[in-house]
């Protein structure tokens, strides 16, 4: 294997760490899950980007006859790019001490205010950054707000 292969395995792996802690393992940590809400995607151009980036340097090992490992590496990481970008939700998790925003477990006793913009966008005010949160659905925002008045 060739420092590519290795570098491409490595990263291949990481994604997959990644995607795993957050499908499976994220949601039971810190307690059970009290609610689970589906928040609004970004960053698509970005991971078109990438995938498309992929897919040339695929085209050019393929056309260069470079290993089949880089070619399969190659496509693993589109795959696992691919899963990571459109077909996983960003999600929020409300536990009984916290929540999970980000893949970060945040304590309720650190929510400093929270608000509710004009287009539909919960902020939390903690100590020293706000967390803008985009639901996916406006009944969610309800449902959030319940859970904060039931827990605090």
């Amino acid at each position: 294997m060739s420092v590519t292969d290795i570098v491409l395995a490595l990263f291949t792996l990481l994604l997959l760490a990644y995607a795993i802690y957050d499908e499976f393992i994220m949601g039971t940590r810190n307690g059970k899950t009290q609610l689970r809400v589906n928040l609004r995607r970004r960053n698509r151009l970005d991971s078109i980007i990438f995938i498309g980036l992929l897919a040339i340097l695929l085209y050019n090992n393929i056309h260069s006859n470079g290993t089949v490992i880089t070619n399969y590496l190659l496509i693993g990481l589109g795959l696992i790019a691919f899963y990571l970008s459109f077909i996983r939700w960003p999600k929020m998790l409300f536990k009984p001490q916290g929540f999970y925003f980000a893949n970060t477990f945040i304590a309720y006793d650190r929510i400093r205010s929270m608000n509710l913009s004009e287009d539909g966008v919960l902020v939390f005010e903690l100590e020293q950054k706000k967390l803008l949160i985009r639901v996916n659905e406006l009944d969610d925002l309800e449902r959030i707000y319940n859970l904060m008045v039931n827990n605090q």
